[in-house]
Order: C-alpha cells, then sequence, then structure tokens
C-alpha cells in the first residue's frame, strides 16, 4: 500500500516500500503482473464483462498478489467491477489495461480513471503503462502513481526522440545522429526527468501549472484537461487546498 504524504490536486506524493511515488515499475522489480485475460478497447459490453471476470477468476487462483490487470474496455462501470474486486484480493497495484487506446480517448480517459481513483482505496496505486512523457504529468494529475520505461524503448525502436513535449522522428528531424543504445537512454532519461519534475511540483504545490503548460502544446491534452474540470470538478476540488 503507498502511503501518502502529500496532495496537489488530485496527485499524490508518497512512498511504496522504499520508492518515491510517483515512480517507475521496472522490469527488475519484484512484483508481479498477475495473469489476465486481454480484450481489445472497443469491443460490445458482453466480451469485455467476459475479460473481466476471467481476470478476476485467474486472481483468485493465483497463490500470490502482485499487479492485478485492471480490464474493462471502454466501460467505466466494469473497470471499476474488476479494480475493486482486485483491490479485495489483496493487490495493492492497479495497471490500466489499453492505455493506448484510453489517451486516444479523452473523454473515457478522464471517467474511467478518475472513477478508479474515487472508488477504490487511496494507498493503493494505479499503474498506467506505455505513457509517452508529455501525458505524464496530466496522469498524475489525475491519481496515477506508477509509470514503466516501455515507450521509451518502443520509440527508440522506430528512431524517434521523446522530450517532455513533443516526439521526433529522427528520420525527419536531424536532432541527433544516435544509435539504438544513445536513443533509448535518452528516452529513459526524459522519461526518469520528468518524473522527478512531477514529483518537485507536487511538492511545491505547482502540479497544475505545469498540466496547463503541457497541455497546451497538445490539443488531446487540453480536452482531457478541460472535460475534467468540466465533467469532474468535486473530484479535483476535494483534493485542492483553498487559500
Amino acid at each position: 500500500m503507498i502511503e501518502i504524504k502529500l496532495h496537489d490536486g488530485p496527485a499524490r506524493l508518497g512512498k511504496y516500500i522504499k520508492m518515491d511515488t510517483p515512480n517507475l515499475i521496472k522490469s527488475d522489480n519484484s512484483l508481479k503482473i498477475l495473469k489476465d485475460e486481454p480484450m481489445p478497447y472497443n469491443v460490445p459490453e458482453s466480451l469485455a464483462e467476459w475479460s473481466v471476470n476471467s481476470t478476476l477468476e485467474y486472481a483468485r487462483n493465483s497463490e500470490e498478489t502482485g499487479i492485478g490487470v485492471v480490464h474493462g474496455s471502454k466501460y467505466s462501470d466494469l473497470r471499476i467491477k474488476c479494480a475493486l474486486e482486485l483491490e479485495k484480493l489483496g493487490n495493492s497495484i492497479l495497471m490500466i489495461a489499453n492505455p493506448e487506446s484510453l489517451i486516444e480517448n479523452s473523454r473515457d480517459l478522464v471517467e474511467i480513471i478518475a472513477k478508479l481513483r474515487e472508488y477504490i482505496n487511496p494507498n493503493t496505486g494505479i499503474y498506467f503503462p506505455f505513457a509517452k512523457p508529455s501525458y505524464m504529468p496530466f496522469l498524475t494529475y489525475l491519481g496515477v502513481d506508477f509509470f514503466d520505461n516501455v515507450a521509451a524503448d518502443y520509440y527508440a525502436e522506430l528512431n524517434t526522440l521523446l522530450t517532455s513535449t513533443q516526439q521526433y522522428n529522427l528520420d525527419v528531424y536531424k536532432l541527433y545522429d544516435m544509435d539504438l543504445e544513445e536513443l533509448t537512454n535518452y528516452n529513459r532519461n526524459t522519461i526518469e526527468f520528468t518524473l522527478k519534475e512531477i514529483q518537485e511540483h507536487i511538492k511545491n504545490g505547482t502540479l497544475r501549472n505545469l498540466v496547463e503548460e503541457r497541455s497546451c502544446s497538445s490539443p488531446e491534452l487540453m480536452t482531457a484537461l478541460r472535460l475534467l474540470d468540466r465533467d469532474h470538478s468535486d473530484f479535483v476540488s476535494s483534493y485542492t487546498q483553498l487559500y
């Protein structure tokens, strides 16, 4: 469970074992991702429900706890059901399935993550895999606690450089001449810097400023932030300090 030290809006600065959060789930981490039943994002509700039920059955039959995978495709009620049941089984970190599809659907992203954060235990961590640096401040502001380096490695394979706000195909934008190892390390460093940046903004109560700054460079992020403010104002205000 995460020991929460400080809030800045719904974002949380905390401690998980010896790790400050928000932080990375790394491949050498002792936490195991539980077996799940993958399902595409845009499917009929009956298929999404089958995926949730199968994932929960695997978790019940598991001999250990770890990172539970929250399925439910585009249906927020199924996501909540899956998360709450995984939590009851003792899994204190919940990984969001279909992260790329959620990023492409701002309304669903905001609805699902905000509702999950409201329904599950505050000390349960949310893990959003494959996040690019530009989205990490907003996802943290929503209440996400954990990320990974998968996007860094994936985009390096595509000869694409990640910055805090953009991604650059180095075949088109001749910024650097890097081999795969150099580009992978650069992208990983960008993600790690972004996490440090987020942590410091939470400590100083300025994460919202960073989120708004990032949203100016992305129509999708701007849309997601406006939807959060419009549709979940009570969720945001309940964690926001009054001065």
